[in-house]
Parts: structure tokens; C-alpha cells; sequence
């Protein structure tokens, strides 16, 4: 290899690796292998051992309805597709491999298919194998370059680890982003407002309720990359919390205590933080701590159906039951309902009766515990008492 082409192989790969990371680039990086390897048209396909089904890839250079044909006819004339099951990896094959080349021009293969494309003769290489399935790369030679020459062969098989690992690292880059992607949508579907931060203290991720906590900026907002507080209450809390020191034992026990904050506007927050495991060499934007906060108020969160369900009441029962978590006594509640002070202790009577408990308090911590998580809550029904 000349230094000109060892320096347009050195190229082509870093693109090749390039297209790993940004599908859009790989049309043009195929057609620079084909131009490279001494080809008018590539692709690269999967063929599966049981002859079931084939699946094209990416392609350059060849018009679609000779892909059809392909797919219809012709994959089952192609000389050296299946061979490469039993051929080494990277092993670059072409028809002279397998025939001679008299008889390769008289088939219909190449008459109907290879011919009509201004080729006479094609090559490939097999990028990935299994017990099932093989793909390969395929190279068409233009009949002005005459038959797939040693070089030819060479070339295929300088790139084909190449392509393999590209391919390899492109279906983990997007597995990840999947991933990625799909546990921000759960994040966001999440009422409580969930924030990571790295080891610096910025924000890495915050879920749809995190950022509108920092919108009201009531309790905590975003300068930049980072979290302040609203009050001097709560920006001691936040800093305690978050404070990153891994090898105090007594900071860790208090990483995983729950703090209650109050915002501006007299609100009561839920603040919990504490610490992922992280590798010893973090990068800049890793997570290294968790932030949870969670307004303090029961009854907006509260799964009210599956209470009700899980303990038989009635609308009116379920009413007073809610309302005794958001307002607590007797009078006040008959006055937020509109009923006699009587009928909320009939209420409270069949509530105690149906839950097992004697005590307000205890009813509280009953329906505490059917807690939503979810940012789509159920409320409780509008039906008069």
C-alpha cells in the first residue's frame, strides 16, 4: 500500500468509526469503501443460515429495483453469500474463489443482475458471524477495472474489523440512548421532583417536576448549572444534604435523613439526597448524587380510588376521610364541606369502623401509605356528601 493510500485508509477509518456514533454518516462512509476497495457499488447485507430471510443494511450505488430483485430472485444465485459460513472471519472471497469465471458469465446470476449494472465481477467479506446468521459486506467491480484483483481482496479485509466494530459500537451507542431516553420519560412521568447532580454540585438530569419547581422558584432555582435556594432555611438544608464527603460515616447517616424545608411563599417541601456509587474515574457530566423533593401535602397525592376500593367506602365517606387529612378537626371540615358537625362523625365513625382504627392520626397513616407516585394523579370524586 502506497503512503497516498495509507493515508486515505487512515482517514476512512476514523470515519468509519465516526459513523458508529452518527447513522447519518454511514451512506457516505459506504461509498467511500467501495471508491477505496476498488468497487462502483457496495453493500452490506445479513443473510440467515436457514436461507429464511435477508436484510439490506446500508447500500451505495445500487438502484433500488435491483435491491428488489435481490431480495426476490437473485440472493439465491449469488455465489459466495452462504459460503462465508464456512469461511474464516474477514476472509475476502471473490467468484475466481469459487468458479471460473467463464462459467460465472454464463450464469443468469450474472447476466440478469451483475451485467445490467455495468459490473462483471464482485467480492465480499464477512463483517459478522454467528451459528445463525452472517453479514457481509458486498463490493460490485465496474467492468472498466476489470476482475476483483489481489489489492481488491486486501483492502476488504484491512477494513472489515473495522466495519465490524463500528457496527458493534453503533448497537451499543443506541441501546444506551434508548435507555437513556426511556428512563427520562419515567422520570418525568414521576410527581416527585428528582434531580442529579455531579460531583461539583450541577445539574446533570431534573425531571419534568423538577423543573417546575425551578419555574415557580418558590424553594429552589437554577443559576446557570446549578441550584440555589430561595431561603437561608433551606439553603443550609440543600447544602447539608448534598454536600459531597463520602468518607464521613456520620455526613452518609444524614444524607439519608428526610428534611423538611419551607419555601417563600410558606409551602412545605420534602428534601432527600443521597450519593451513587461512582467509578473511580468519573467523567465531568456523571451523576453523583440524587436529590428528591416532595411537597408536603397528603391529600394531592393520595391514590383515592384505591383507598376507597381497598376499604369499601362510600363517596361521602372517602370525602371526609380526605378532608380529615388535608384539614384535620371536625368543625373545620363540616365547615370546608358544608355539612352538620353530626354527619362528619357518622363519617368518622364508619371510617374507624372500616379501617380498624380509633384515632384521626391513625387514619392518616392508613391512606399515607396509598401514596401516587406518578405525576397524573387520581382524585378524589366530586359527589355531594
Amino acid at each position: 500500500m502506497t503512503i497516498l493510500h495509507a493515508n486515505r485508509f487512515s482517514s476512512l477509518v476514523g470515519e468509519i468509526y465516526d459513523a458508529a456514533v452518527d447513522p447519518a454518516l454511514r451512506s457516505g462512509v459506504l461509498e467511500q469503501v467501495s471508491h477505496f476497495v476498488g468497487g462502483c457499488a457496495a453493500t452490506i447485507l445479513s443473510r440467515d443460515r436457514a436461507r429464511l430471510s435477508i436484510e439490506i443494511h446500508e447500500h451505495f450505488g445500487t438502484e433500488s429495483r435491483f435491491r428488489q430483485l435481490y431480495r426476490d430472485r437473485y440472493v439465491e444465485l449469488d455465489p459466495l453469500l452462504d459460503r462465508h459460513f464456512t469461511l474464516a472471519a474477514e476472509q475476502t472471497i471473490g467468484v475466481a474463489d469459487i468458479m471460473p469465471q467463464a462459467d460465472f458469465l454464463a450464469t443468469s446470476f450474472y447476466r440478469e443482475w451483475v451485467e445490467p449494472q455495468g459490473a462483471i465481477d464482485l467480492a465480499s467479506v464477512a463483517l459478522e458471524k454467528s451459528d445463525t446468521r452472517t453479514t457481509i459486506l458486498q463490493v460490485l467491480r465496474h467492468r472498466s477495472r476489470g476482475m476483483v484483483d489481489e489489492p481488491m481482496r486486501e483492502r476488504m479485509r484491512l477494513l472489515a474489523p473495522h466495519l465490524q466494530r463500528s457496527r458493534i459500537m453503533g448497537r451499543q451507542i443506541r441501546a444506551r440512548s434508548h435507555t437513556v431516553d426511556d428512563l427520562a420519560e419515567v422520570l418525568d412521568g414521576l410527581s416527585t421532583a428528582i434531580c442529579l447532580l455531579d460531583a461539583d454540585g450541577r445539574v446533570v438530569h431534573a425531571n419534568a417536576a423538577c423543573r417546575g419547581l425551578f419555574a415557580d422558584a418558590s424553594l429552589l432555582a437554577m443559576v446557570g448549572d446549578r441550584i440555589v435556594a430561595r431561603n437561608t432555611q433551606t439553603d443550609k438544608i440543600f447544602r447539608g444534604l448534598c454536600e459531597i464527603d463520602s468518607g464521613s460515616e456520620t455526613r452518609s447517616a444524614a444524607r439519608r435523613q428526610i428534611e423538611l424545608a419551607t419555601s417563600v411563599d410558606g409551602q412545605h417541601y420534602l428534601l432527600h439526597a443521597f450519593p451513587l456509587k461512582r467509578c473511580r474515574t468519573p467523567s465531568r457530566d456523571a451523576a453523583a448524587t440524587v436529590l428528591f423533593v416532595q411537597k408536603a401535602s397528603a391529600a394531592t397525592w393520595l391514590a383515592a380510588d384505591a383507598i376507597a376500593a381497598a376499604f369499601r367506602l362510600t363517596p361521602s365517606e372517602l370525602r371526609v376521610l380526605m378532608a380529615i387529612i388535608e384539614i384535620g378537626g371536625v368543625p373545620d371540615i363540616a365547615a370546608k364541606l358544608g355539612i352538620a358537625e353530626t354527619t362528619v362523625k357518622t363519617h368518622l365513625g364508619r371510617l374507624f369502623e372500616k379501617t380498624g382504627t380509633g384515632r384521626q392520626a391513625d387514619l392518616v397513616k392508613i391512606a399515607t401509605g396509598f401514596a401516587v407516585p406518578f405525576a397524573h394523579r387520581t382524585n378524589g370524586g366530586d359527589d355531594a356528601v
